[in-house]
């Protein structure tokens, strides 16, 4: 009735994939290993219900009203109090934060701010799908480099940027989920996050390290990020407290030069005014008072666990030629199937098998690899996640 009032925009607009697939996981039986959902055995419930009920007797009427736009105060001045102790950043104040409805609403400002229609943005192949979704508004063109078992290729990264340079172009900003990254679970090394700064200043580029998943390390070595490695302001920073906290709460914070901070800032003001002061106020305390420290040792040992079970389940059952990530921490695997199959055609005997996951060309912005998947480990039960791969092996054991 409506589409041919619809903005050229509008008509460009696609689903996520996995926003989609989330339907599919309602089915009776289902074993999902599509979402990126927290656990919700996660969730610190008595802790959050303890520090709601003090809170509203001491600021409730703060608490309830609209806030600025920037976020509350007290609750920036913690974060880079927390970020400038915990993690090494440096010279952080208050302004150069800005509070976000999650890092998709720092996504889709980061694109609003920086963006016009042809610009170009690299990525890491395969990289975050809801970037993706949230870079699609303002029709980037995308130049890929390709993920190597310790992070972006530096060497292909270099090549494109010398190959854009004398085409007389230069992208807006270089994206990178470093640690833990989303889809493929893999680590940037500390070699190439020196050497990806590098570049970022020989270029003169920005980098956007995406990082939700920093605190959720089961094993290995803490690296520090590009944001603390940064010395010359080209790391823009966007975290979360949603898998440490609440998913729900919708917190998270993009951290960066405060004239990048303050342009975001004005873009959100079209977006969503402010972010709920209440859920501000309870993670400020959540972090202030110790509880997320104490916490979130917790949450690593619910998730190693489950990844284990996956890997040591992916070892018994998936056939010979299929390979997959071991990662340090995070939420997701990445598994790459021998090249002629093709994961997308996969699914629908997938789903009949009662298993789903994500197909691996959703994470590429040309969609031209077809035989990977993302495997989450963090939402399912022990039990299924056992029960998931050996549905999955013989889905692909058959294929095969």
């Amino acid at each position: 009735m409506w589409a041919e009032d619809f903005s050229d925009l509008a008509k460009t607009l696609k689903a996520s994939e996995i926003r989609e697939l989330l339907k599919v996981t309602q089915m009776e039986g289902i074993i999902s290993f599509a979402g990126g959902l927290p656990n919700p055995k996660s969730f610190p419930v008595e802790i959050i219900n303890e520090i709601t009920s003090n809170l509203l007797d001491r600021y409730g009427e703060k608490m309830l009203q609209y806030g600025s736009t920037e976020g509350v105060n007290s609750f920036r001045d913690t974060l880079a109090e927390y970020f400038m102790k915990t993690h090494d950043f440096k010279n952080l104040s208050r302004d150069n934060i800005l509070i976000t409805s999650g890092s998709q609403q720092g996504l889709y400002l980061l694109g609003k701010v920086f963006l016009n229609p042809g610009d170009i943005v690299v990525v890491e192949a395969p990289t975050y799908v809801g970037a993706l979704t949230a870079f699609q508004t303002f029709q980037p063109t995308y130049v890929e480099a390709e993920l190597e078992n310790d992070g972006m290729s530096m060497e292909l990264l270099e090549k494109k940027l010398k190959e854009l340079k004398k085409e007389g172009k230069k992208p807006k900003f270089i994206y990178s989920i470093p640690t833990f990254q989303n889809p493929a679970g893999v680590t940037m090394s500390l070699e190439k996050r020196k050497r990806l700064l590098e570049l970022a200043h020989e270029y003169d580029v920005l980098v956007v390290e995406d990082s939700p998943y920093e605190e959720l390390r089961f094993s290995g070595e803490k690296i520090p990020q590009l944001k603390a490695l940064d010395n010359d302001g080209y790391v823009l920073y966007l975290g979360t407290l949603s898998k440490v906290l609440s998913p729900g709460m919708r917190i998270a914070f993009m951290i960066g030069d405060e004239e990048v901070i303050h342009k975001a800032a004005l873009a959100k003001q079209g977006v969503d005014l402010c972010t709920s002061p209440f859920v501000q106020y309870i993670a400020e305390e959540y972090i202030k008072g110790g509880y997320m420290s104490s916490h979130i040792p917790r949450i690593i040992e619910l998730y190693r666990e489950k990844r284990n079970i996956m890997l040591d389940a992916l070892e018994d059952y998936f056939p010979d030629g299929v390979e997959w990530t071991k990662p340090d921490g995070g939420m997701f695997l990445w598994v790459t199937l021998p090249k002629h199959l093709d994961s997308e055609k996969l699914l629908p005997k997938a789903i009949e098998n009662k298993v789903v996951y994500v197909i691996g060309a959703a994470f590429y912005p040309h969609r031209d690899h077809k035989n990977t998947m993302r495997l989450n480990f963090t939402y399912p039960s022990n039990e299924e996640i056992e029960e998931g791969v050996k549905r999955l092996a013989k889905v692909i054991k058959e294929a095969l």
